[in-house]
Parts: structure tokens; C-alpha cells; sequence
């Protein structure tokens, strides 16, 4: 350690951050302090009684660096920001980054589309939210394609295409890619609609429904007044909803952890209106010397400063350090009294006992129990991939070549929980000359869906394909020509194991390496990779073989088939007598077949 007495000596009093950093100039840990001159020599003297965490981080120092604040509650924020940009491996990192769902309205679209999202950019759009549990922003989605007519679809409109997708046909889009079928002005009276219901300006909103259908009425546009009317009782009826919850007990977040070193699970509920709406589940594989209460207090700064909603109380097992602090900055940041409170008995103990209960089964489900029910895997992938509902069945496609040659492709399914082989599907590449796998792909996805729209089957809850946003752009392309502009479509990449979503690709879904979805979608990926390459193989073997036949005078293809399938292969085929050969081609063909492997 590089650092000496004076160095230390001369560092201020006043309150900060300071970096350790390993003499690579890697920053190994970040820290707050009241006073950094304290705290930092406080390290480095020798009658503390040091951890081995502490022992260990100590030998690792190279070098100092301080920020130096007005006071803790800026320290306490600035350590976060540094300890979310830098990852130190000596702190406690929030693994899993999972925010609360929002909807995103893209005004800054000429017609704008409603997304559901869980990152917020600054982009233009409007978000609302968030949403707990995650199906309520499901739900308010639907009712806004539903009732008002707002697309979802990712495609570029400019109100030049000849005919409407399957969304406009179910009155669930108004249609704004066909010009004739909506104007500007009747969308973004619609887009209008929708901002007033995601602002809760219900009551505001429901006037105008009921103007709107006294207007309809009087000019006997009597379906148009039914649906305003329809409308304005259901606006009505969810302001109504809206009141009532405002009316009861404050939000509250419960928060318990259960650890083994190294590995730990954090349990976080969220209790709206006294009922449990949402459990989260965080998880670690590397915290080598566990401090529960160090613990703890690295998890909520570290989440509560970074998310958008702030509850008024959270229960904890235990106290922590800076618990005050954190206590006024959520206060500031949600504008009323927030509390993080230690239970010591009655109901409230007993909320965290029930929490702590839920860690530990989430700990032995996690690390002691290897598979999951097909039920929990199916709802964490709609919940990992935000999907409207848990896929039930899933259809996945790959492309096989070598340099252009033989190029085939294969679907693969799986439904309720595992691989339906009865369903797998083949198929020879007809359109495309060369290796082109897009071109291919795009081929393959048109195809299998058309078919399956012509014989009226049932669609997957979710199509996959094996690589990246290319893959991904290719079979949305194929999906868009068949007007199956709502079909979830996702992708994964090779390498890196990312998956992508369409209407979403600038938001990448990384799943933990342990993680039983990112298992379910590489085992379905893998499968359909199997699937192609084995039929590329027996093609390219056959297409061999028939060549090496068809080579011997008065041979064609169809007799080259009939011989393979007579005899198995060429070495067979050698290996026959005459009067076994000439019962399939007849005696003049044999003798040329024998001329040719004796001359061989």
C-alpha cells in the first residue's frame, strides 16, 4: 500500500466519498464518511480489529481518490451513483437491476404507439407509472388498444399502406396506416384519450365520453353513442377504483434476506392497500463474508435511490448505518414522511418473520432445488420478457448451411413445460440462392405462419429465433407482410447470450447465467439447432451419395433412390451380388454398376 501517514494526514475533514483503488487503477471499493480524514485512516490503523473482508481490501490498496460534499445526504447519494457506474468487487452490488413496469406513450411519434417498458429514457416520450403488480400496466395497456384505438404494432406508418393489419380487424388500432381508414386528427384525438386515462384524470375524461355521446346521439350516430356511453362507464367506473384505494392504508415494502455464504436471497415485498401485491426476488452467488446489517443497508440504498416510487414505510430484520440519512433523502424525493422501521413484535414483527420465511424458500428453490416447476419458469420468462400472458407454447426457428450449400431450416416446439416433437417441422430453403440466413429466415417464418393462418391453427404464445437483431428484424419483416404485427418475437444471440424483443430492441434482456428462463430459452435454441443441423447433414450426405451413383453410365436420380434405399449406402450397394442388384435394375445396369466399383 502505497498511502502514507502524511498522505492520510492531510486528507479533509469535511463529509464525502472516497475510492480505493488496486494498482491496476481499478476502483475496488467506494465508501461514504461524515468525515473522510477519519474514516479513511481508520483502515489503515492497526489496533481496529479488521474483518478479513477489511484485511483483504486493505492489502488490495494502491491509491486514494476523495469527492469532498456539503454534507451526508449528498455523500450518501454520490456513493451510490459511484458504486452503480464503477461496480467495486468489495461492495455489495444490487445484481438484478429490474425496475417497476411503465407505460411509455411515444408522443414524439407522429402517431404514436403505447409501449410497455421497464427502463426510462429521456427520449421525448411519456412515461406513466409505475405499476405494481406488473399486470396492471398489462391490463391498463389492453384497455387503451381496446377502447381508444392506439396501436402497438412497430412499424413505420406514413398513411400510404393498401390495406390494414389483423389489429384494426379485431378493433383493437384505428387503423392510421391506411389513410382512408383514420385521419390525424381522429388519432390524436384518441392518443389525447389515452394520456387523460394514464394521468387518472378519469373524471375529466368521462365528460368528455358523455359529451361526446350526446353529440353522437343527436345526430343518430346511435353505434357510435353506444360505444362513448360503454366507454365513459367504464373511465367512471376506474376513477371510482382509484378513489377508494387513495382512501386506505399507506404503501409499505417489507424487506428480509436469508444467506449461506457465499450465496444470499433478499425477499422484497410490496404491500398496497394491506395486500401483498408483488414479491421480488434478488439473489447472490459471491458474497464471500456476509455482515447482515452492511448487507441490508448496500441493498436499500442502492434500490430505493434508484427507483421512481418510494413507499411511506419500510420494515427491516435489523437497524443499519446511515439508516437516518437514507430516511430524509426518501423523505425529500417522495415529498411526505417515509420510515425505515425495525419491528419488534406484534403484527408488524410478524410481516418481517413471514418475508424472512419467504427468503430462505427462495433460497432453497434457488440454490438447493435444481428445477423449477415448468408453471414458475413459464411465469418468470412472461415476466422477464414482458409478455401479455405466461407462453404455453413456443415455436423456435434456425438456419443451417455450409457456404450456401444445402441450405435448410427447423422449428421447434415447446408447449406446457416441454419439447413437443410431434410438432417439429422441416424445411428446404426455396427462394434464396447463396447463404444468406436473413433472406432464409425471412422465407421460413412467412411460410410456417401462412399455413397456419390458411388452416385457421392456433398461433404460438411466443416465436423465438436463434441469433441476433438481424435474425430478429428478418422474421418481424415476415410476421409484418402477414399483418401479425402483435406476435411476440424474440431473439438470442449466440455469444452473448442476449435476449432481444421486437418493439423493444434498444432494450436488450440479460439474464443471469444461473437463471432458469435464460436455461429454458438456450435449451429451446440449442434443440432447434440440433434439429436443423442433423437434417442439413442427412441432405448433404444423400445429395453425396446420389452424386457418386448418378456418375455411373445409365444410372440416373431415381434409380441412384432406389438403390440407397434398397441397399442403405454405396458401401452396400458394393457389397451386393449381381443377382441381388438385378432384381432392382435389371441385369444391363448391373453389370455397368459392377464394371464400376471393380475398376475402382
Amino acid at each position: 500500500m502505497i498511502l502514507s501517514d502524511e498522505n492520510l494526514s492531510s486528507l479533509p475533514t469535511e463529509p464525502g466519498v472516497y475510492l480505493f483503488l488496486s494498482a491496476t487503477g481499478e476502483i475496488i471499493y467506494v465508501g461514504k464518511a461524515k468525515s473522510l480524514r477519519s474514516r479513511v485512516r481508520s483502515y489503515f490503523q492497526e489496533s481496529r480489529g479488521r474483518d478479513d473482508k477489511t484485511s483483504r481490501l486493505v492489502q488490495e490498496i494502491a491509491d486514494l481518490r476523495t469527492v469532498v460534499v456539503d454534507n451526508e445526504h449528498e455523500a450518501l447519494a454520490l456513493e451510490n451513483n459511484f458504486i452503480k457506474q464503477n461496480k467495486p468487487r468489495y461492495n455489495i452490488l444490487l445484481r438484478d437491476d429490474k425496475t417497476y413496469p411503465y407505460l411509455k406513450l411515444t408522443i414524439q411519434e407522429k402517431f404514436p404507439r403505447l409501449i410497455y417498458t421497464r427502463r426510462l429514457r429521456n427520449d421525448g416520450a411519456h412515461y406513466f407509472g409505475p405499476y405494481f403488480p406488473a399486470s396492471l400496466g398489462i391490463r391498463s395497456k389492453k384497455l387503451a388498444h381496446q377502447y381508444f384505438g392506439i396501436r402497438s404494432c412497430s412499424i413505420d406508418i406514413d398513411a400510404g399502406l393498401p390495406r390494414p393489419c389483423l389489429q384494426y380487424h379485431i378493433k383493437r388500432c384505428l387503423g392510421p396506416c391506411v389513410a382512408e381508414l383514420c385521419t390525424r386528427e381522429r388519432y390524436d384525438a384518441a392518443v389525447n384519450d389515452v394520456k387523460m386515462l394514464l394521468e387518472g384524470r378519469t373524471s375529466n375524461l368521462a365528460e368528455q365520453l358523455q359529451s361526446r355521446m350526446e353529440e353522437a346521439a343527436q345526430e343518430e350516430r346511435f353505434e357510435a353513442a353506444a360505444k362513448y356511453r360503454d366507454l365513459a362507464h367504464t373511465v367512471a367506473e376506474l376513477g371510482e377504483r382509484q378513489k377508494l384505494a387513495s382512501t386506505r392504508s399507506d404503501d409499505l415494502d417489507i424487506v428480509a434476506v436469508h444467506a449461506e455464504p457465499p450465496l444470499a436471497a433478499l425477499n422484497l415485498f410490496h404491500m398496497r392497500s394491506g395486500r401483498v401485491v408483488e414479491r421480488r426476488e434478488y439473489f447472490w452467488e459471491d458474497v464471500s463474508l456476509y455482515d447482515p446489517s452492511e448487507f441490508l443497508g448496500a441493498f436499500l440504498k442502492q434500490f430505493y435511490l434508484n427507483e421512481s416510487f418510494t413507499p411511506a414505510q419500510i420494515f427491516v430484520p435489523l437497524d443499519f448505518e446511515d439508516r437516518a440519512v437514507l430516511e430524509e433523502i426518501l423523505s425529500e424525493k417522495r415529498g411526505r414522511r417515509v420510515e425505515i422501521i425495525t419491528p419488534q413484535r406484534g403484527a408488524k414483527r410478524q410481516f418481517v418473520e413471514l418475508v424472512e420465511r419467504n427468503a430462505k424458500i427462495s433460497f432453497d428453490q434457488r440454490f438447493r432445488t435444481l428445477t423449477p416447476s415448468s408453471k414458475t419458469i413459464s411465469t418468470a420468462l412472461q415476466d422477464a420478457l414482458d409478455l401479455e400472458a405466461s407462453p404455453r407454447r413456443i415455436e423456435c426457428f434456425d438456419i443451417s448451411n455450409i457456404q450456401g450449400t444445402d441450405s435448410v431450416a427447423s422449428c421447434v416446439v415447446w408447449e406446457d413445460g416441454r419439447m413437443k416433437k410431434s410438432d417439429y417441422r422441416k424445411f428446404l430453403i426455396q427462394t434464396v440462392v447463396g447463404a444468406d440466413d436473413f433472406a432464409s429466415m425471412r422465407e421460413v417464418v412467412t411460410r410456417r405462419y401462412r399455413r397456419l393462418l390458411d388452416e385457421k391453427k392456433k398461433l404460438p404464445d411466443l416465436v423465438l429465433v436463434d441469433g441476433g437483431l438481424g435474425q430478429l428484424h428478418a422474421a418481424a419483416s415476415a410476421l409484418d407482410s402477414l399483418d401479425l404485427v402483435a406476435q411476440p418475437l424474440a431473439s438470442i444471440a449466440k455469444r452473448e447470450e442476449i435476449v432481444f424483443i421486437r418493439g423493444r430492441e434498444n432494450e436488450p434482456v440479460a439474464l443471469e447465467k444461473s437463471s432458469p428462463v435464460l436455461h429454458l430459452i438456450q435449451q429451446i435454441r440449442d434443440e432447434s439447432h440440433r434439429f436443423a443441423v442433423t437434417f442439413h447433414r442427412k441432405r448433404r450426405a444423400g445429395r453425396t451419395l446420389t452424386t457418386e451413383l448418378v456418375a455411373i453410365p445409365g444410372v440416373g436420380a431415381k434409380t441412384a433412390q432406389r438403390l440407397l434405399r434398397k441397399f442403405g449406402s454405396v458401401a452396400g450397394i458394393k457389397q451386393s451380388s449381381f443377382e441381388a442388384l438385378s432384381e432392382v435394375v435389371g441385369p444391363s445396369v448391373t453389370k455397368k454398376i459392377v464394371e464400376h466399383f471393380r475398376g475402382r
